[in-house]
């Protein structure tokens, strides 16, 4: 390897400042956040680093940024053909030389980047971790000097983690063939023990942890019971976010299937995505989720990580993820914009059986099962709260927090009650039905039993005559589901997923049953919490920015701006978020600038940007702006 280049000893003041120039030469902002500038600084001096920072916080500049100021070619290692394609398109855009090797390229497109690596044209190079490691990328990067080495996604290194992807384990060997170059891991998510398996796995050196916030404050956190979950899917989808861009996920491909036929077939625009699909259908469908404005996916865990489209409005769960980690990736590709977006779960008890199951059922030996039980019942901890939402998601983060105001209990705060009596009448009945037969009974007997039903089952079994038979008219269906759920999540009852899925008695229930321990427990909510102040049901079809967003004075010409921005876009084929961001668009229009000077100032508008659409953006707000005075009967002239 060559020695450490002048970035590597420069003064650290120096290094700002030409971080900072950069920042708005090339991407058009006039600021860092949090702890970019920190980073870049420390990263583009030589030294290696893991940086923990939300979804849209800005991780990409952290690695973008020091592979400009540092000579050679930055390698940055993505999991995903899809984003990386989009990363470079939107590099390449700001006038940064950026390329990719992967699948889609020909063999003469592989060629023409190799060349460019060995003459010293490119600026950052994408790579997929296998690609990275076969012989012939490691020959050609050792031909070629190598300015820093980036792995996004870190958290695929962890075997405790959410995404495991055994080729990450082997990134560690790049410390030796290329002890020089500083390398930088890079994730939205990781708990302490993840934090340090990271920097195990892929050998760091001494490296600095960087930690930003974790709070997601546009998201909007809610939580519900499943009643009837593609129906209340479909009417919060109606209600809230008609004819905007979502994700929701299941846990079967079938339920995928089923999801997005039932969303199709009322009116809303559903694609399916999961690994049994052909994959150029899963390419297509990816495509045009990222390409389109108003496109709802709905898929496995297959789907998503490394999805960079901004304007994504909700994330929904129609299942249980498997844990906090699972459940903050996967709600954090809502909102990248940092306008407001909704982060939706409905769940039930046999969400929680069925996770259960998967994680007896899995092959991997007892420690991991018992890690992940844990994190499913942290999980569930959430579910179950009657307190702030965030604060519980970012207490288990290790970050401290307020009540945020912005999620469902806090919004309209649930109620608590003394369900002791509920629940030994509950547990008796439990203990009963299984003395007197021999065996134990799910969750739906045990529930008609406790309601007086005379259900063929409940005669057969002759549990009319029990005395609990009938104690439970007081509370619904619904309130005891509601009541089961929570003693299972306070391991007070377990369900035995060996024997049919019935109902058992725990040793921590007997101090209940005496009267020795009282229980609050959270009450049942017939509904999800209410809307958004200012949204109201509205045609898909007639949808329009001032239904989402009233910070932008000048509506009309925001919609020409995507207009122009969608044609760009499709002429040269690639996501319109690489053009501009919504962000930009909205700053545009409210700004309605009269020269290049005036766009100049725009945050997201670089020097090369600038160049290449300044003078048509200018058009477009004058030609809008014209046609919106002229509609209300008075025309401004431009000069």
């Amino acid at each position: 390897m060559k020695p450490l280049r002048a970035a590597d000893t420069a003064d650290a003041e120096d290094v700002a400042a030409r971080a900072k120039q950069v920042l708005k030469d090339v991407f058009g902002y006039e600021n860092f956040r949090g702890d970019q500038a920190a980073t870049i600084e420390h990263v583009a001096t030589g030294h290696d680093a893991l940086v923990l920072m939300s979804t849209g916080g800005g991780k990409s500049l952290c690695y973008q940024i020091p592979a400009l100021l540092r000579d050679g070619v930055a390698v940055i290692v993505s999991p995903l053909i899809a984003l990386m394609q989009d990363q470079v398109a939107a590099l390449r855009d700001a006038g940064v030389r950026a390329a990719f090797l992967n699948s889609t390229l020909s063999w003469s497109e592989v060629k023409r980047v190799e060349d460019a690596i060995r003459a010293g044209q490119l600026d950052l190079l994408y790579l997929a971790p296998e690609r990275l490691l076969t012989n012939r990328c490691l020959e050609l990067l050792d031909s070629a000097q190598i300015a820093l080495i980036a792995i996004d996604e870190a958290h695929c290194v962890s075997q405790w983690g959410h995404d495991f992807r055994p080729e990450y384990i082997r990134l560690g060997e790049l410390v030796t063939r290329y002890p020089s170059v500083p390398r930088l891991a890079l994730t939205a998510t990781a708990d302490p023990m993840t934090r340090r398996e990271i920097v195990e796995r892929l050998h760091l050196r001494e490296p600095r942890v960087f930690v930003a916030s974790f709070d997601r404050p546009n998201i909007r956190y809610r939580i519900a019971d499943k009643a009837k979950p593609r129906a209340q899917l479909l009417d919060f989808i109606r209600t809230e976010h008609a004819g905007e861009s979502g994700i929701v996920y299941c846990l079967s491909r079938a339920s995928v299937e089923q999801v997005a036929k039932y969303l199709d077939s009322h009116g809303v625009a559903a694609l399916p995505y999961h690994a049994g699909l052909d994959a150029r259908v899963r390419e297509l469908h990816q495509r045009r989720f990222i390409d389109e404005d108003s496109i709802v996916i709905v898929a496995t865990i297959a789907f998503g990580m490394g999805i960079d489209k901004p304007d994504v409005r909700f994330v929904a769960h129609l299942d249980l993820p498997k844990s906090l980690e699972s459940y903050y990736q996967e709600t954090g590709r809502a909102g990248r914009d940092g306008l407001p977006a909704d982060a939706w779960m409905v769940y039930s008890l046999a969400d929680v059986v069925q996770q259960r199951r998967l994680i007896d059922g899995s092959e991997a030996d007892e420690a991991y099962k018992r890690i992940a039980t844990a994190k499913l019942d942290s999980l569930l901890a959430l579910c179950e709260a009657s307190d702030c939402r965030r604060v519980r998601l970012l207490d288990y983060f290790g970050e401290a927090a307020r009540a945020c105001g912005n999620c469902d209990n806090c919004l309209v705060p649930p109620k608590e009650w003394d369900a002791t009596e509920a629940a030994q009448k509950l547990m008796s009945c439990i203990h009963r039905c299984r003395t007197a037969s021999g065996f134990g009974f799910g969750a739906q007997h045990v529930i008609d039993v406790l309601a007086g039903k005379l259900t063929p089952k409940v005669q057969q079994f002759r549990h009319d005559e029990l005395s609990t038979f009938g104690i439970g008219k007081d509370l619904d269906v619904a309130e005891w589901r509601s009541v089961l759920r929570q003693l299972v999540m306070l391991r007070l009852v377990e369900v035995d997923r060996e024997r049919f899925n019935t109902l058992v008695l725990t040793d921590e229930s007997r101090d209940v049953l005496r009267g020795a321990r009282r229980l609050r427990l959270r009450s049942y909510v017939k509904s999800t919490a209410p809307v958004r102040a200012g949204r109201r049901r509205v045609d898909k079809s007639r949808v329009t920015v001032e239904t989402h967003d009233a910070s932008i004075s000048n509506p009309a010409v925001f919609d020409a701006l995507r207009e122009w921005r969608r044609a760009v876009a499709r002429e040269r084929r690639v996501p319109a978020y690489t053009v501009f961001h919504d962000s930009t668009l909205r700053a545009i229009a409210n700004r309605m600038p009269r020269s290049l000077e005036d766009l100049r100032g725009v945050s997201g508008i670089g020097a090369t940007k600038l160049e290449r659409h300044g003078a048509t953006i200018l058009e477009v707000v004058v030609r809008a702006g014209h046609a919106n005075a002229a509609g209300d009967g008075h025309i401004e002239s431009p000069n």
